[in-house]
Order: C-alpha cells, then sequence, then structure tokens
C-alpha cells in the first residue's frame, strides 16, 4: 500500500470517528436542551395556572385546551408534605385525533387558601417538539455527510501535494542503476525533512556509483594482473616436473601444486568473465540457436567424460529454439549447464537434454536436488564438492 493511501486511509477513519462522536454529543445535547426548555415552559405555565386556580377556584374544574392539558387531584396533607416536582414523557389519548399522543408531563403540589391540597398534572403536547428534533435529526445526518466529503477531498488533495516531493524522490530511486551515471534530483521542496531526505538520497546514490565503479576497476585489473604470474608459476612447475631427479612423492606434491594453480587460473577467467558482462562489453547480440549449441557441446562433452559410462537421451522438438542474445554468452551458459550436469551425474547415470520451442530442460540422475538458496550466488559449492570446480553460478 503506497503511504499517501496509508495516510488518508488512517485519517479517513479518525476524522470518520470523531465526527460521528461529535455528532452524537451534539444531538443529544440539543435534545437535553430541548427537553429543559419543555420543562421551563411547563414551570412557568403550571405556577400560571395555580396563580389562577388561587384567584378563581372554579379553575380546579378545567382540563385545559387543545395543546395542553392540566388536573387537579386532592391530595392530603401527608402526600403533600412527600409531594416532589417531577417532569417525565408520557402518551395521552385524544379524542379528536382518535389515538395517543406525545406528552410531557409536570407535576406539583400547591394549598388553596382553605387548607386543600391539591396536585396539579400538567401536559404539553409534543408532538412540534419531536417534529423539531427529527427535522434536526435529518439535517445533522446532511451536514455530516457533506462535512466529511468535503473534508475528505481537502485531505486527499493536501495530502497528495505534501507528499509529491517524496513521490519525485522514489521515481528518482527507481530508474538509478549503481553501473550509470547518477542524474541530478530536481525535487525542490519547503519542508526541511523531504530537503534532508533527498540530500541524504543523493549523496546515497553518488557513493554506491563510486563504490561500484572502485569494486569493477579493482576485479578487472585484478584478473588481469594476475594472469601473467600464475601462466609463469604453472610454466615452471611444468619445467620442474620435467626434471629426472625429483622422487614420485615429490612429483606428487608438484601436482596437486599444478591442480591448485589451475583452479585460481579458472577462477581468475571467472571473475574476469563476470567483470566484462557487469561492464557491458558483450553488447551484440544475434539470434542463436539453441540446438546447434547442443549439438555442437554435446558430443565433444560425451567424449572427454566418456569414463563416466552416462546414457544420452536427446529430446528435440519440431521447431528449433531460438534466443536473441550474446553468442559468445549463449557458448559459455549451455557448456556450463551440461558439464555441471555431467561432472555431478552418478557413474552409468543418465543425461537427459530436451528443448522444445521455448525452453531447455537438463536433467541428471544426481542422488539429490540442487539447493535452491544457493543456486544463483557465485563460487557457492553443493556439499559435494568438486575439486576442479569453481562453484554454481
Amino acid at each position: 500500500m503506497r503511504l499517501l493511501g496509508y495516510t488518508y486511509r488512517k485519517l479517513s477513519l479518525w476524522l470518520l470517528l470523531l465526527m460521528a462522536i461529535w455528532g452524537a454529543l451534539f444531538y443529544y445535547t440539543i435534545i437535553d436542551e430541548v427537553v429543559d426548555e419543555t420543562d421551563d415552559a411547563l414551570a412557568n405555565y403550571a405556577q400560571i395556572i395555580i396563580n389562577n386556580a388561587l384567584y378563581d377556584p372554579s379553575v380546579l374544574e378545567k382540563e385545559g385546551d387543545l395543546m395542553s392539558f392540566y388536573f387537579f387531584h386532592p391530595i392530603s396533607v401527608e402526600q403533600a408534605k412527600n409531594h416532589r416536582n417531577i417532569y417525565y414523557d408520557s402518551f395521552m389519548y385524544v379524542e379528536s385525533e382518535d389515538e395517543n399522543e406525545p406528552v410531557r408531563v409536570f407535576r406539583t403540589a400547591f394549598m388553596m387558601p382553605n387548607g386543600q391540597y391539591y396536585e396539579l398534572e400538567l401536559m404539553i403536547s409534543t408532538l412540534e417538539r419531536d417534529d423539531m428534533v427529527e427535522a434536526m435529526l435529518w439535517y445533522l445526518v446532511i451536514l455530516f455527510v457533506l462535512f466529511l466529503i468535503c473534508t475528505a477531498i481537502g485531505t486527499r488533495l493536501i495530502l497528495g501535494k505534501v507528499f509529491l516531493p517524496l513521490n519525485k524522490m522514489v521515481a528518482w530511486l527507481q530508474q538509478l542503476r549503481p553501473e550509470n551515471v547518477v542524474t541530478p534530483l530536481d525535487n525542490s521542496t519547503n519542508i526541511r525533512e523531504f530537503k534532508v531526505l533527498n540530500e541524504a538520497a543523493m549523496e546515497m546514490a553518488n557513493r554506491s556509483h563510486h563504490i561500484y565503479n572502485e569494486q569493477k576497476q579493482f576485479i578487472e585489473n585484478a584478473s588481469h594482473e594476475l594472469q601473467t604470474p600464475l601462466a609463469i608459476a604453472r610454466g615452471k612447475l611444468e619445467l620442474l616436473a620435467e626434471n629426472e631427479n625429483l622422487s614420485e612423492e615429490q612429483l606428487r606434491e608438484l601436482d596437486a601444486v599444478y591442480s591448485t594453480l589451475g583452479r585460481a587460473v579458472k577462477l581468475n577467467k571467472s571473475l574476469l568473465l563476470l567483470s566484462r558482462i557487469e561492464n557491458g562489453q558483450y553488447t551484440e547480440t544475434e539470434e542463436v540457436s539453441v540446438d546447434n549449441l547442443l549439438d555442437e557441446l554435446l558430443p565433444d562433452l560425451m567424449d572427454i567424460y566418456e569414463h563416466k559410462q552416462l546414457q544420452l537421451k536427446r529430446v528435440q522438438a519440431e521447431l528449433p529454439f531460438v534466443v536473441r542474445c550474446n553468442p559468445s554468452l549463449a557458448h559459455v551458459l549451455i557448456s556450463n549447464l551440461l558439464k555441471n550436469a555431467i561432472l555431478h551425474n552418478q557413474d552409468n547415470g543418465m543425461l537427459v537434454v530436451a528443448t522444445t520451442q521455448t525452453s531447455l530442460v537438463i536433467s541428471n540422475s544426481g542422488d539429490a536436488p540442487l539447493d535452491a538458496d544457493k543456486l544463483f550466488r557465485r563460487f557457492a559449492h553443493s556439499m559435494k564438492r568438486k575439486k576442479e570446480s569453481t562453484g554454481l553460478g
């Protein structure tokens, strides 16, 4: 996942949660305020009704109007002493509507001049309040959605602009190659962290290119310089081996030294070949027939390793396997694959070389598969190391 998408998703989830909590708190705060205003209106209206009843006792026989109802219930002195003002929501049957309507109820007690205590039960219809709350809820939801959309779009645009220098630097890093000259990083920004990152990336790229060139030059120079002393050493050993005064044991030691120098020569040639490949010296390519290379190499190799008594099975498709590559490298590759398959095969084993129009498969009757972790590692050896081998890869 890209950094911009990850940051945007995290911010969106946080904003969604924050706005949901804010919306819920806002909604319940408004509801509480509306209920509180309704209760204040009930208390004021109840006080007016009580004053009217004290002035005109006939009010005690009335029950209010369409939007508000009130009832007077005589209570005892003991009940009056324990009475508490209470507010609650309830329903009341309205005969004109023939249904129960929601009401807000207020109960309070008072004493008439004659000493009789009454409980006033005052009810106000909450239909208008509920309609207002429902409308407010819908407006709040619409406002929430619009605000979320605007915030999400704005956040996306802002984050896209903020991370633009980072995206440019990532694209620049992706096209870097150690063997190529480092191109300038045109990534101007006012963000301090990105400036430091640009400088560090540029310094790292230049250092990597410099180290690569030094390593490449060292391998090439070392391989070239080693060729002459190795050749001289092998020549002197050959001359020394012709000395008739040497004993058999001394000749065996000379042979061991000569073999060691032979492996050093092979290793030196391998390093030189790798250096030339990495330097891009094998740029010429042409259509190379893998089948023709196999037909050219297999007879000679089978003759050289005739002592292993291998059975060769050659499978070839009607159409030849042709690839476009450097012919010299193709020859080295096919030769190495065939020699490995022969050297690491069992005596009297089977060697199968099969080609199709798009593939080459070389298999033998070895007793163990190659280690996949070491297959493409330079100079890596299997457990059964061959003395004359410089390893896989």
